[in-house]
């Protein structure tokens, strides 16, 4: 008869422990230890363990061509490096109704070959609710309301589907365990029994997974180590548009993002979001300027907002959304001491226009622009498109992909381009005036002029 006992399992990294603690020694979080019963004793499988497995010289495996299955919605190719591979294990995690449900149904109503759903959070009549209103119709595309596992697996050994959907993880359990669904025992075993059977069959599994209140997708630390990819789905819940991006990917890059639109009729994916971005934007309004990024292989024009204020408080603010806190500060830093504007007694608001993240330095000369027109309230020609990485002492330092960031800014019809002075050797002729610069004081005078 198989006994059990109590330990305690960080949530954050997965370190056991027979006794409860403040502290995880391991990877320093508090308060993340949690009871888990585990089974002590199991009936031994001699069979089994007396096999043995066999061995293969790496230079006489003969492999075939990577295949993959398309999704039918080329943004989330795009981000799984041209969709799914066959055997792997996507998960797929952002915060509740961002669209992660949405976003799976619809992928799945569009891929080609056989298609089994299995819901623990909905019934099949609300699935087939919300099918109707995204108008959804596919003949190969299977819904089962089920959270046992064994259960599951038994299904997709009968059906044999080439595309398994978990929705989501946190529902489903494996009576093999005595813990509750949702734990982090349950949630790296079930996951980990999926990744099992998915090399062995040859199925991808696509696993949606809940997040925190911190934004990590929720579960143990090694559960992203067990999956293939990891694909987090991003947004205001106020704006309309979704941002889908790969943390991590053994089958592709993980540069590369996809950008929907959430309409009535479900997720619309958004081919040109230079348009999308800059639509709403007002002409020559201080603080206001376009960056140039590239995410992947996608050039992408966006709009970064600059509000600086007198602070009447000791020590003023420092807000930004869309762009790292610590990287804004080394910028201010770099303003006030390399360009002379006094900026330390001043509250300063920094915005990237439609929910999307930038971290690449190639908008640290946007950023800069945007804060000075704003501290000295004049304007920035609104046809102008800013280049550029800015190096502590003041210096403009080139960037990648300079000619990918011109040919989308003059087929946005934008007239001039900063750019740094380095990247503008061997520049090929174009029809938009190319700036180069060699320092922030310098660019500064040419956009203020």
């Amino acid at each position: 008869m198989a006994k059990f006992r109590t330990k305690f399992i960080c949530s954050n990294c997965g370190f056991e422990s027979i006794k409860w603690l403040g502290k995880c020694p391991q990877c320093g979080e508090w308060n993340s230890f949690s009871g888990e019963i585990i089974e002590t004793s199991k009936q031994k499988h001699n069979a089994k363990h007396s096999s043995t497995v066999s061995l293969f010289p790496i230079n006489e495996i003969i492999t075939e061509e990577e295949r993959r299955i398309k999704t039918g919605i080329s943004e989330f190719d795009r981000v799984l490096g041209g969709g799914l591979t066959i055997g792997s294990v996507v998960l797929i995690g952002g915060e509740p109704g961002i669209g992660k449900s949405t976003l799976v149904l619809q992928a799945a109503s569009k891929i080609k070959t056989k298609v089994l759903y299995a819901t623990g959070e909905e019934s099949i009549q609300q699935i087939k609710s919300r099918a109707s209103r995204l108008k959804i119709k596919s003949d190969s595309l299977f819904i089962i309301a089920e959270t046992d596992l064994h259960l599951i697996l038994n299904t997709i050994n009968n059906e044999k589907p080439e595309v398994v959907i978990i929705d989501s993880i946190q529902t489903m359990h494996d009576t093999d365990f005595e813990n509750s669904p949702g734990t982090v025992t349950q949630i790296r075993e079930c996951t980990a029994r999926l990744m099992e059977e998915a090399k062995k069959n040859s199925f991808t599994v696509i696993i949606v997974g809940h997040v925190t209140k911190e934004g990590v997708i929720a579960g143990p630390k090694i559960l992203e180590h067990i999956v293939d990819t990891v694909v987090h789905f991003e947004g205001e819940i106020n704006s309309s548009y979704r941002i889908i991006r790969a943390l991590k990917n053994r089958f592709g890059s993980t540069n590369e993002i996809g950008i929907f639109e959430m309409l009535e009729t479900g997720l619309s994916e958004v081919k040109n979001p230079g348009l999308i971005f800059l639509s709403d934007r007002e002409n020559n309004t201080p603080g206001s300027v376009v960056a140039a990024s590239v995410e992947g292989t996608r050039p992408l024009l966006i709009e970064v907002q600059a509000l600086v204020t007198h602070s009447n408080f000791g020590y003023p603010q420092r807000v930004s959304n869309g762009f790292d806190q610590k990287r804004l500060s080394i910028l201010l830093a770099v303003i006030e001491k390399r360009g002379g504007y006094k900026i330390s007694a001043n509250n300063v608001f920094l915005n990237m226009t439609g929910g999307v993240r930038i971290d690449e330095p190639a908008i640290d000369l946007a950023v800069c622009c945007s804060i000075i027109s704003s501290l000295l309230d004049r304007p920035i020609d609104s046809s102008t498109v800013i280049i550029g990485e800015v190096g502590l002492g003041g210096e403009i330092r080139s960037v990648t992909n300079v000619e990918k960031r011109i040919i989308e800014a003059e087929k946005l019809d934008f007239k001039r381009v900063v750019i740094p002075a380095k990247n503008n050797k061997n520049m090929n002729p174009s029809n938009i005036k190319i700036i180069p610069v060699v320092n922030l004081n310098e660019a500064v005078t040419i956009l203020l002029k």
